[in-house]
């Protein structure tokens, strides 16, 4: 008898890697930490398995991957990889060099400004956003206008974990494949 593990099962399997903190980055703030899962071999093998799974149903599909400061500049490059596509970043103010474009976007706890270098987009260009967390939203939109203002066009967002009540998947007119929710 053949054991079939699905990619559910390994998501499943990766929560176990993942820890909680209360109370941060502030108060009232249940912080689960994705990166928690690369202080252990077996979560990063395990992770790069998931993603592998996941270029599967894209390949072809997309034609450059669209990395969110700082997590998803960790599990972006992996997809990128197995899809045979090229990383662009998306970055905070201050840390890309060269002609960048600007959003202002809010965050759960408080605001920011995103950028992307000008010259990173080819017109027309098909584009998944990845990051580590959808919470309201308001990153993953930024990151797509900016996108769109540069001349891609986003085919889907990639998250590990989604913040469910909190729905920010409603701000973004694009398909959102989240791994885990909490």
């Amino acid at each position: 008898m053949t054991l079939t593990i699905t990619l559910e099962d390994d998501v499943n399997m990766l929560q176990q890697y993942i820890e909680y903190f209360p109370d941060f980055p502030k108060p009232g703030i249940h912080y689960k930490d994705i990166l928690s899962l690369l202080s252990h071999s077996d979560g990063i093998k395990l992770l790069e398995k998931i993603l592998k799974q996941i270029s599967d149903q894209l390949r072809g599909k997309v034609d450059c991957i669209a990395m969110l400061e700082t997590r998803g500049f960790i599990f972006a490059p992996i997809l990128a990889l197995h899809l045979n596509v090229p990383c662009i970043p998306v970055s905070k103010k201050g840390n890309l060099p060269g002609d960048v474009i600007e959003m202002s976007y809010i965050l759960e706890y408080g605001e920011d400004i995103l950028t992307l270098q000008s010259n990173n987009i080819i017109k027309g260009q098909k584009i998944i956003i990845v990051d580590n967390y959808l919470a309201t939203g308001g990153t993953l939109e930024a990151a797509s206008k900016l996108i769109k203002k540069a001349g891609g066009e986003i085919v889907q967002g990639l998250v590990l974990m989604e913040k469910l009540e909190l729905e920010g998947r409603k701000r973004l007119d694009y398909p959102i494949v989240s791994l885990m929710s909490g």
